[in-house]
């Protein structure tokens, strides 16, 4: 079996080097997505990942994963992807998880923080919470953490459904998508790893706004 580590970045040069080698002693390939950085993120990529890829400039996150996944259908023979943040919210310790979920034959999988959301911003729960609600009443299937990046998705999904969120809308949208299509979507507690001196990349007013204009778009949308 394949598995494929997918790791988008911007500015993490402190982190993900670490990270990387960490993944890599699970005995999975990585996939490192420097996302237009402005420290030496692509160079640190380039180093200890098996593929490094590089935008010239800052995309966001969901042209980077399309971006990675793409590259990966094309050029490469795979079973599964494992998307993971390259800021060290998500920890490798919880990896065996995803990867026994893929022997056992899931499609799809996400991490769920929620059980116990330690040191996760109030607002960022109560946002968390609502996004989670409401993603899993259109998707008809319990998913308590639905913007959790950390997942486990298997190829035939990718082959099926087309990606166009630019932003963070892309881990509501795969939801949905694979939702549509019958997929099963489990979910297994993680951690929750949240540091006190990390600012978050997410703007919680701006992010749901962006979510509820995407649901919007999305609704008489097919795949």
């Amino acid at each position: 079996m394949k598995i494929w580590v997918i790791v988008p970045a911007y500015n993490e040069e402190q982190s993900l080097a670490g990270l990387l080698q960490e993944v890599k002693k699970e005995g999975v390939s990585v996939l490192a997505i420097d996302d237009g950085s402005i420290d030496n993120t692509h160079i640190v990529a380039e180093k200890w990942a098996d593929i490094a890829l590089h935008n010239i400039k800052n995309l966001g996150k969901g042209i980077s994963l399309r971006k990675a996944i793409s590259h990966l259908l094309q050029e490469t023979d795979f079973d599964y992807i494992i998307t993971m943040d390259g800021d060290g919210q998500h920890s490798v310790d919880d990896l065996p998880k995803f990867l026994q979920a893929a022997r056992d034959g899931a499609f799809f999988v996400v991490g769920n923080r929620m059980e116990d959301p330690k040191g996760m911003p109030k607002t960022r729960i109560v946002t968390n919470r609502f996004m989670s609600w409401l993603i899993s009443k259109i998707s008809q299937q319990s998913i308590p953490d639905s913007q959790c990046g950390y997942r486990l998705i298997k190829r035939e999904i990718l082959e099926k459904i087309i990606i166009k969120t630019k932003k963070y809308e892309i881990e509501s949208e795969m939801l949905i998508k694979a939702a549509r299509l019958n997929y099963n979507i489990q979910s297994i507690p993680i951690k929750s790893i949240y540091f006190k001196n990390l600012r978050s990349k997410i703007n919680p007013f701006v992010d749901t706004v962006r979510f509820i204009r995407f649901l919007y778009r999305l609704h008489n949308a097919r795949f």
